[in-house]
């Protein structure tokens, strides 16, 4: 009860200071009011175009998700097993994770065009977590489980489906967590930048363009909503397995 009632306070407090903010820059145009922007929100799902948008949205975040935690994991149980590995990856690593998000994104306009662009930023911003995750993940893990596996099978492949995955699987939704929350982020950028045809990105961009802020606010809200969302299921599944 008392956290419900925190949470409450706490959106009305976003929502007083949004209609504050409103007031003083005194131009619905550039700043509109909480009702302009509920009603394009819901005037969002009126168009059969913005679900083409949703929908290619979040097919390229999964994708993108999907193949970074493929390889993520193959690499990140490689290098938790085999030091030479981890010593080879580690700078590869550690330049994906610093290169700034807009410099990948020039990168990857030129060498893999517009609509190539969202999936590989996605994947380069998701790979290194993915990996650095799986292989604290395995390395944290209590030497004494592994001991007692290794006496019956010594094979790495049976011994992360049997063994490690279900020591690692909270640190694995965790991970899952971050990767929808900061993914979906960067494809709404990369389609920002890059144009593609269709997407969340154009959508806010081209919502921009014309002058309608009530509509980037909606979009935006709704991004908002789908994180929450990532979250609140996320956690859920993470109290399941407890």
């Amino acid at each position: 009860m008392k956290k419900t009632i925190i949470t409450t306070t706490s959106i009305f407090f976003i929502f007083l200071v949004w209609i504050i903010i409103h007031l003083a820059v005194s131009n619905p145009l550039l700043f509109p009011n909480p009702i302009e922007v509920i009603k394009a929100f819901f005037s969002i799902f009126t168009k059969e175009n913005s679900y083409i948008s949703i929908g290619l949205t979040f097919l390229r975040l999964l994708v993108s998700l999907a193949s970074a935690f493929l390889l993520g994991t193959i690499c990140g149980l490689l290098s938790a097993k085999i030091e030479g590995f981890r010593t080879f990856f580690k700078p590869i690593v550690t330049i994906f994770r610093t290169i700034p998000v807009i410099s990948i994104i020039v990168i990857a306009l030129i060498v893999f065009g517009f609509n190539g662009t969202p999936y590989v930023i996605s994947f380069l911003t998701i790979f290194p977590l993915v990996y650095q995750q799986i292989q604290d993940s395995i390395l944290s893990i209590d030497h004494t489980y592994l001991d007692i596996y290794k006496l019956e099978d010594n094979g790495i492949i049976k011994g992360f489906f049997y063994c490690y995955l279900p020591l690692i699987r909270r640190s694995i939704f965790t991970t899952i967590l971050q990767c929808l929350g900061l993914g979906i982020k960067v494809i709404v950028m990369a389609e920002y930048v890059s144009q593609i045809k269709h997407g969340i990105g154009k959508e806010i961009y081209q919502a921009g363009v014309s002058l309608r802020y009530d509509l980037v606010f909606a979009w935006t809200s709704l991004l908002v909503m789908v994180a929450l969302t990532f979250e609140l299921v996320t956690f859920k599944v993470q109290k399941n397995i407890e």
